[in-house]
């Protein structure tokens, strides 16, 4: 049995009240690397996400942040991260969400994304269009990169790495209106879906990341692709650049 988009909501609005319940208290912070770290929030979403997936479409397979791979039929794929922008929760930055992406038959089809502080819920499915509380949304109609204004983040590991976007991001922010760091690619992918952003690029990612923003962000309209052109942004190595179609190309040719 397949889910529906309503599913993935309440599965989404699920977590996101444990987000919610939980932000203004002390965290239990603990570290996957240097700077990579993890809240008992990241831990008590994911659980209810996987229980209720578990629970409701047996033999799912799914792939999450914290517990990684849980094997299961491959004609259906679950990506959740149970709290993109952790960094920002652990600090008590109202920046975050809920992300949950589903894939039948290798082709995504249901996105959410929602933020749990200001009750936005992001969403689309394959073929439908992508809405924000309900009421469409569209990417923007800019043209001129000169008129945009950008979102993108950086690796984690980003003192021993090349790619590493200090390089892309001074160019571009000089090349713009300016370049953001919000401190979550789920909810800077769904900003470009609502015209909030003109683009968002990051050059190192994991699918759960992504998967559900780039859904949102293709039904709105954006082109979204790999940082280097190619249509697939899911599979290793991982990257994006979703743009309102107006400069992607301009976009495209700088990351390159």
């Amino acid at each position: 049995m397949k889910p529906t988009l309503t599913d993935i909501e309440r599965l989404a609005r699920g977590a996101g009240a444990i987000l919610r319940e939980r932000y203004n208290q002390e965290h239990e912070i603990s570290y996957k690397g240097v700077i990579d770290l993890v809240t008992e929030a990241d831990h008590a979403s994911e659980a209810f996400l996987i229980g209720e997936i578990q629970s409701k479409f047996p033999d799912s397979h799914i792939v999450a942040e914290e517990s990684g791979e849980t094997m299961g039929s491959n004609e259906g794929i679950w990506y959740i991260d149970p709290l993109d922008g952790t960094v920002n929760f652990a600090h008590h930055i109202p920046v975050f969400c809920v992300s949950i992406a589903y894939a039948f038959e290798g082709n995504m089809l249901l996105a959410a994304v929602y933020d749990p502080l200001r009750d936005e819920m992001f969403t689309a499915e394959r073929g439908q269009g992508a809405f924000l509380n309900g009421k469409p949304i569209k990417a923007s109609s800019t043209v001129e990169l000169q008129k945009s204004l950008l979102v993108t983040g950086f690796p984690y590991d980003t003192w021993n790495t090349e790619k590493d976007n200090f390089k892309n991001f001074e160019k571009l922010a000089k090349m713009t209106q300016g370049v953001r760091r919000l401190g979550s690619a789920a909810l800077d992918g769904c900003y470009v879906a609502a015209g909030r952003f003109d683009g968002f690029w990051e050059l190192a990612l994991r699918p759960w990341d992504i998967a559900a923003a780039g859904l949102i962000a293709e039904e709105a309209g954006a082109r979204v692709t790999a940082t280097d052109g190619k249509a697939n942004y899911i599979s290793t190595p991982q990257s994006i650049l979703a743009t309102a179609p107006g400069i992607y190309q301009q976009m495209l040719e700088q990351l390159n």
